[in-house]
């Protein structure tokens, strides 16, 4: 069951490496959450679920920035799974996330507790991906398409197409609503939802969400940290990225270790870190998490908070197995996003 104390310690989890959460969305993301929970949302395995229970992905889709100057009326995500209801002419019985980072381990929550149902423990990436198709359930099979989506000015818009084609179609669709959306996607049965999910993760962050644990606790698959620098520079990319249709502009951030090597590291970023170098050698790609964090306050720089002086540990979480196979990397590894490696 998560109750209020255990939203307190799911929303600290979820915020320990995630980055693009910006601090008015969050907060925003919060208080919501804290009013609807009520006495509780049961969280459950896709095992405790009958084997044919349709369950539904519920996440914030756009810009986190969007959704702090346009606040929701409230309804969003009921919205958007009662019109995935109706195309599908069934009743969901759980909720489940897309991802766990920050706003989108609450807004899976809000939509239970909004529906009476359970939340299911756990997530389709292990971590997070900038596009609705990188997910571990697209790995399985499942397709992201019927999807609904709920904006905060009373807009809902259905959407379905062949599942690599809804990020094309979506982000349009997103920015026209106003720049964030509620997306109720992925319908799937719990026999289904089983083999494909990235399971217990919701219970992981609240634990690692409980005051004095470790950061690491976070991390299922280990974490390390890969140097200790201070940003040099912040430049704008017009190589390899500059074509892809990813939702931001491609960064690199120059770094210098201050001790021992005192390698020169650079960063490649898109939406999120997804290539790291020390003295020109490969040392970090995606899918694993390549995380900034601060080491004056302990918390996610993300990439557009990047400035010269900053000093920072660079983090690399270990993505959950599924994505070191021959189609996980196709999916969410360096060629996904335009590094030929």
């Amino acid at each position: 069951m998560i109750d209020l104390d255990g939203l307190g310690r799911l929303s600290a989890g979820s915020r320990l490496f995630a980055t693009g959460a910006a601090e008015s969305s969050y907060n925003l993301a919060f208080d919501w959450a804290r009013s609807v929970v009520g006495r509780g949302v049961e969280l459950v395995t896709a095992g405790e679920l009958p084997p044919g229970a349709l369950c539904v992905a519920v996440s914030l889709v756009g810009s986190t920035t969007a959704l702090g100057e346009q606040l929701p009326a409230g309804d969003e995500p009921e919205r958007a799974v009662r019109a995935l209801e109706r195309r599908l002419g069934e009743r969901a019985q759980a909720v489940v996330a897309l991802n766990l980072a920050a706003e989108n381990a609450l807004v899976p929550l809000i939509a239970a507790a909004g529906l009476g149902v359970p939340l299911v423990d756990g997530d389709g990436t292990g971590r997070v991906f900038p596009l609705v198709e990188q997910t571990t359930y697209m790995l399985g099979g499942m397709s992201p398409a019927p999807l609904a989506l709920a904006g905060g000015s009373g807009q809902l818009v259905l959407l379905e197409t062949a599942a690599d084609r809804v990020e094309e179609l979506l982000r349009p669709v997103v920015l026209s609503v106003g720049g964030w959306a509620v997306a109720a996607c992925y319908p799937m049965a719990a026999r289904d939802l089983a083999g494909v999910l990235v399971a217990g993760t919701v219970s992981l962050l609240m634990r690692a969400g409980e005051p004095g644990a470790p950061r690491s606790a976070a991390a299922p698959y280990g974490v390390r940290t890969l140097c200790r620098g201070r940003i040099l520079a912040v430049e704008g990319s017009t190589g390899h990225g500059a074509d892809l249709a990813l939702p931001s502009l491609p960064t690199s951030i120059v770094l210098r270790e201050p001790e021992g090597l005192r390698r020169l590291v650079r960063l490649e970023a898109h939406n999120e870190v997804v290539l790291a170098l020390a003295d020109g050698a490969v040392v970090a790609t995606v899918p694993d998490l390549i995380c900034m964090i601060s080491t004056a306050d302990g918390l996610v720089v993300d990439v557009d908070k990047a400035e010269p002086g900053l000093e920072v540990d660079i983090m690399v979480v270990k993505a959950a197995p599924v994505w070191h196979t021959e189609r996980g990397l196709a999916l969410g590894g360096p060629r996904a996003f335009g590094i030929p490696l």
